[in-house]
């Protein structure tokens, strides 16, 4: 059986040719696949060290099962879909809802274990029956609201928890992260998240050693404390296993988790299609085994208490800058993950993140996953003039970032993400029943979900992997 773990050498080993790429089942020499593999990792490393955080989970955890989450996708998809799967940020929202109404870490994780399920029964489907039954279930307008109401349902997070922290830090943090993104090219601006992490450590350092302790609310009430509070750090051994729990499994955490699965799918779908793309291999036939590989990953991540896992975009910046696609890239990749997780000193450092950090970088890293609703709204050109549309997805949308709730009995109630999922989408198929035909000949025209996804992948970033500098590490 082809597992995808035999690589040819690409040339001479050291760069690709001039218009060529290094395939995924080739690589350079393996120096330089090193260099890449730990490219990949800190280009995953803001987002993917934040949301454990963000999530209350064990941030030495959660970067080891990305190694072996990544493993398992490599292995499912015989070596030919270079991919990273790091933690999900689709789950913070969830995450913060089931803490919020007295859910531990052993409930989020049952709940986002579910979702794992989920998204591998589905994957297993679009194997089978191929992509249009997710279309037909989730058009366009569904998709793109969901995962505008799961993104912008974080903001009272970030102003009510990070923000207040440390008002001033989080605003210089926001700004130089801001600029980062918009400024810096290549590589760096891929890693625009982590800039700002390093950025925020130096400058709330710098403000303690200059100011001193800050009088802020953490956890509830105002009290004197630093900023960066690096205690925890000292006391952590450099060699250690991460912490492991059980889940747990609560209905009502269960409900408000299961939207997320078609955030994922939505997400897998763009990641596959971009690589597809890149590498001039179609992966159509891929693209079921994929996702049930990212919802079998997640699965076996949070039945041991850490975080789901989903692709990374991030890292396709980095196949688009290098022009390399070796999956062998990645499976090193997968092997600095794992050393990482077993330092429990270096967790020690990114969950000792100051709140005022978090705060300026949420504010962007939500609003970013919010707006990815929109992306698949205008890549799939939805005519938001169509009340069929226009109606389902406003009315969700609402309900889910406004946090209506819903009254079943004195001990369950749906409400946010949940209540405002099903409303976009049972509201969209029963309009549908009953709306006239010139509504949904409008909606037939529009381009199927897959065919976009969530990816940060475009046209540009084909070109440039067409004809970008080389790889050189």
């Amino acid at each position: 059986m082809d597992l995808g773990v035999r690589w040819t050498l690409h040339g001479d080993g050291r760069t690709p040719a001039p218009g060529a790429v290094v395939r995924p089942d080739e690589r350079l020499s393996w120096p330089r696949t090193a260099g890449l593999g730990a490219q990949h990792v800190v280009a995953m490393f803001g987002a993917s060290f934040v949301a454990p955080v963000l999530m209350g989970l064990d941030p030495n955890l959660a970067i080891m099962l990305s190694g072996i989450a990544t493993v398992i996708f490599l292995l499912a998809t015989r070596g030919r879909v270079p991919s990273y799967l790091g933690c999900s940020l689709s789950f913070v929202g969830v995450a913060a809802t089931i803490r919020a109404t007295g859910g531990d870490s052993a409930t989020v994780t049952g709940a986002v274990l579910v979702v794992g399920a989920a998204l591998f029964v589905a994957g297993l489907a679009v194997q089978r029956f191929g992509a249009r039954i997710i279309h037909a279930a989730m058009p366009p307008i569904v998709t793109g609201a969901v995962v505008m109401l799961i993104g912008f349902n974080l903001a009272p997070v970030t102003a009510s928890t990070y923000w207040p922290q440390d008002q001033w830090t989080a605003l210089l943090v926001m700004l130089f992260t801001g600029l980062a993104v918009v400024c810096l090219r290549g590589f760096f601006s891929r890693i625009a998240i982590f800039l700002g992490l390093l950025f925020g450590y130096a400058l709330s350092w710098a403000l303690d050693r200059i100011f001193g302790k800050i009088h802020s609310p953490v956890g509830g009430d105002a009290v004197d404390h630093w900023r960066l509070d690096l205690s925890g750090v000292a006391k952590a051994d450099w060699i250690g296993l991460p912490s492991f729990h059980a889940p747990s499994f609560e209905w009502s955490a269960i409900l408000v988790a299961l939207p997320v699965v078609i955030a994922l799918i939505a997400e897998n779908a763009g990641h596959v299609k971009a690589v597809g793309e890149m590498t001039g291999d179609p992966l159509d036939d891929r693209l079921g085994t994929a996702i049930a590989a990212d919802g079998a990953a997640s699965m076996l991540s949070t039945a041991v208490g850490g975080p789901p896992n989903t692709t990374y975009s991030e890292n396709i910046g980095v196949m688009a800058a290098t022009r390399v696609y070796s999956t062998a890239a990645y499976w090193a990749a997968a092997g600095f993950a794992l050393l990482f997780g077993l330092c429990p000193k270096f967790g020690a450092v990114v969950a000792a993140i100051p709140g005022g950090v978090l705060g300026g970088i949420t504010v962007i890293l939500y609003g970013m996953i919010g707006l990815l609703g929109a992306q698949i709204w205008i890549n799939a050109d939805v005519d938001l003039r169509n009340p069929l549309n226009l109606v389902p997805a406003a009315a969700g949308i609402i309900i889910g970032v406004g946090g209506v709730s819903l009254k079943i009995t004195d001990t369950f109630e749906l409400g946010g993400i949940a209540l405002g999922t099903i409303v976009v989408i049972t509201g969209y198929h029963v309009l549908r029943a009953f709306a006239p035909a010139h509504m949904k000949e409008r909606m037939r025209e529009q381009e199927p979900l897959l065919d976009s996804g969530t990816s940060s992948y475009d046209a540009k970033d084909a070109e440039d992997a067409r004809s970008g500098p080389g790889a050189g590490s």
